[in-house]
């Protein structure tokens, strides 16, 4: 968007850029934390696919004067934030677990948070598929270095097939909750399960299981598993979850689906320019001739 445009994206983005917050989702966890009060006792979190880094500004700005450890997690680079560990890195590989751990000195997490998503397609049943993935490799990341009675917060597209990853995720949490902050868009599928209490299953080892060079089948049989995996998704997949459903943010603020009256005659610099713009790529292969318009 050029600079002479005049701005008419909705109330939550320009407020962001006014606040200062590199992206308008900030507000998504500044909601839910109005309603669950996760951040107000944790000293080391975890946020995943966190570039450009607006939850990790609410993690850094919720932190302030206090002792505190928060590392952040992507594919992508980020430019810094005061107070946050950045570390590039993939949330699917081993190493990266180790990664984190080393960070906290050896100690788990209390919190770790997800706003990632893949690029959408506009396939539903293919983006929601894709999204669930992304959910299940963040929360195999998770198990692996959350604290008992930790807490779990991911993006989630409601679908058909929902219920099934709420009745995984009841497995380890004692409670799940699918909540809808007010600056989240109604017409969006995008929603945030918010999981509190983790009990790690007795003779679990979440770490050794994403580090298994084997078959996850192979894994629970040198555990001594009776029932094959088989049988325990399919267990699985017979119990029909719904989690309790809240909508979270003040009713007196902005409805992100509402047009409001803008008077502001100038466009916002960005708070913080992209470190590796994904066309650059492409932009760099036009100019060499390598692909055409």
């Amino acid at each position: 968007m050029g600079k002479s445009s005049k701005d008419k994206r909705d109330k939550y983005y320009r407020k962001a850029k006014e606040e200062g917050w590199r992206a308008r989702s900030a507000y998504k966890l500044l909601q839910l934390n109005e309603e669950f009060h996760f951040l107000e006792d944790f000293s080391r979190v975890v946020d995943l696919c966190a570039a450009p880094g607006s939850w990790s500004q609410v993690l850094s700005r919720q932190t302030q004067g206090r002792d505190r450890t928060i590392v952040s997690v992507d594919l992508q680079p980020m430019a810094p934030i005061p107070g946050v560990t950045t570390i590039q890195a993939d949330i699917t590989h081993p190493t990266t677990v180790d990664k984190i751990l080393s960070e906290f000195g050896g100690h788990q997490a209390d919190l770790v948070v997800s706003d990632g998503a893949p690029d959408v397609t506009g396939l539903h049943d293919l983006d929601e598929y894709v999204q669930a993935q992304l959910v299940f490799s963040a929360l195999q990341l998770a198990t692996a270095v959350l604290r008992t009675g930790g807490t779990f917060i991911a993006k989630i597209f409601r679908g058909r097939d929902i219920e099934l990853m709420y009745a995984q995720l009841g497995r380890l949490f004692e409670t799940v909750t699918c909540a809808k902050p007010r600056s989240s868009r109604g017409s969006s599928l995008e929603a945030f399960i918010v999981c509190q209490n983790y009990v790690p299953r007795a003779g679990w080892d979440p770490l050794e299981l994403l580090k298994a060079k084997g078959s996850t089948q192979e894994y629970f049989e040198k555990l001594g598993l009776k029932e094959p995996l088989d049988s325990q998704l399919q267990a699985v997949e017979e119990v029909r979850v719904i989690a309790p459903f809240l909508a979270c943010g003040d009713l007196s603020a902005y409805d992100s689906d509402a047009t409001y009256v803008d008077t502001t005659e100038y466009s916002l610099d960005p708070v913080r320019s992209p470190v590796a713009p994904p066309y650059k790529t492409a932009l760099d292969l036009k100019r060499q001739g390598v692909i055409r318009r």
